[in-house]
């Protein structure tokens, strides 16, 4: 089947009509409001440009009872403005509009689900066209066990709005609903991205493709081979200067990630509670998460990309636990330092040998005024080496500084 993808843009397109943000500014030459069309006939050298997008009249579909009378192309955009904006969520009860425009061949099917409008084709393909969410999405787990009631599976196309929640394609690679041919596509981009090299750098790391408008998919090639991700990134940066967002937003649309977190719980201390809150609620529900230490264990035992935030308060935990802080019990600290230095030596191993993809969070320590205690002058120099070493170890390392990303390439 083939696939015609004539607008890839969020509602007014990308430029947005009157907007003067950054992102407007720079995008060029622009990109058209989404619409697709299923089942086009086009030359097989190149794409077919097509121009316009279903009108706000099309979009609106009254109820879901006669959807074999509905539309092939697919479009959610109406022009800045109109009274009829498209419902982008499926009412769990009653009428839905949905994104439909012409009558469906025979033999086509459309149903809205919890991931978004299935349409399944005369010969069995499947396209998810995934630019809106049922409002229960999220709510309750799925189990895996079907798709719909014919118990059909692996998509051919998904077209999914990434810039919204990248961790939706996750969770259907984790169900085995997105395989290796099943081509994914992203569409609604706007300025929610700053520029056509970001939106074109979070793709590739999601294992999504951009197309220009008026592009042509056919569903019945493979795909495009993703490129291998780095086994290991370390993520440096200082307080709150996106790191942790980028870290999560690597691994977003993985089907399974292990998030290590080596801080403390937060218990007794508001403050760092919220913290802990914040990043908690933000992650995708499907991810699984370990609150530990023992971070060469979990580098060496993981079966799954892991996420590791972050190595500043790993160093500080075993510093705790091995008594090194100065005035601490144990009086002399140099035994102490020693179990310390060993525990980085460990994980510097761990590191070295782990099979899993793994990125890791570290705080850049060297570009602050040096600390005026004997204990913060210690942590900084810990931490410091520990962030040399693995980035000698790392095949990506990357300084995050006010969400701008500097690779630092050897």
């Amino acid at each position: 089947m083939k696939v015609l993808i004539s607008g890839t843009a969020g509602p007014g397109g990308w430029p947005s009509p009157g907007c003067g943000c950054a992102s407007c500014a720079r995008v060029t030459p622009g990109r058209r409001a989404t619409s697709v069309v299923l089942g086009v006939s086009a030359p097989a050298d190149g794409p077919l440009p097509l121009d316009g997008s279903p009108s706000p009249d099309d979009l609106a579909v009254p109820d879901t009872s006669t959807l074999s009378d509905r539309p092939t192309a697919l479009g959610g955009s109406t022009p800045p403005g109109d009274s009829m904006t498209p419902n982008r969520s499926m009412p769990p009860n009653g009428p839905a509009r949905l994104p439909l425009s012409g009558p469906l061949p025979p033999g086509y099917r459309a149903s809205p689900g919890p991931d978004g409008l299935t349409v399944t084709t005369s010969d069995g393909r499947r396209v998810l066209y995934a630019a809106f969410t049922h409002p229960s999405y999220g709510e309750s787990p799925h189990d895996g066990s079907s798709y719909d009631e014919r118990g059909e599976r692996t998509l051919d196309l998904v077209l999914l709005d990434v810039l919204d929640r990248p961790e939706r394609l996750g969770d259907l690679r984790r169900r085995g609903l997105v395989g290796e041919r099943t081509h994914v596509v992203a569409i609604d981009v706007d300025h929610r991205v700053p520029t056509e090299t970001e939106l074109t750098r979070r793709a590739a790391l999601w294992g999504v493709r951009v197309v220009p408008d008026g592009t042509v998919v056919d569903t019945s090639e493979p795909p495009p081979a993703p490129t291998p991700p780095p086994r290991r990134t370390l993520l440096l940066g200082g307080s709150r200067s996106g790191k942790s967002a980028e870290a999560e937003l690597r691994l977003a649309a993985e089907p399974e990630v292990l998030y290590v977190a080596t801080g403390p719980s937060g218990d007794g201390d508001p403050e760092w509670l919220r913290r802990v809150r914040a990043h908690r609620d933000r992650r995708p529900a499907h991810w699984d998460t370990a609150e530990t230490t023992g971070l060469s264990e979990v580098l060496r035992s993981a079966d799954a990309p892991l996420l590791i935030d972050g190595l500043g308060t790993w160093v500080a935990a075993v510093f705790d636990e091995c008594d090194a802080w100065p005035g601490g019990a144990g009086g002399d600290t140099s035994g102490a330092l020693e179990a310390v230095a060993a525990r980085c030596d460990d994980l510097v191993a761990a590191w070295r040998q782990t099979r899993s993809r793994v990125v890791a969070v570290s705080d850049e320590v060297g570009l602050g005024l040096v600390p005026d205690t004997a204990g913060g002058r210690m942590f900084r120099d810990t931490l410091g080496r520990l962030n040399q070493r693995l980035a000698l170890e790392s095949e990506d390392v990357t300084l995050v500084v006010s969400g701008r990303l500097l690779p630092l390439p050897l």
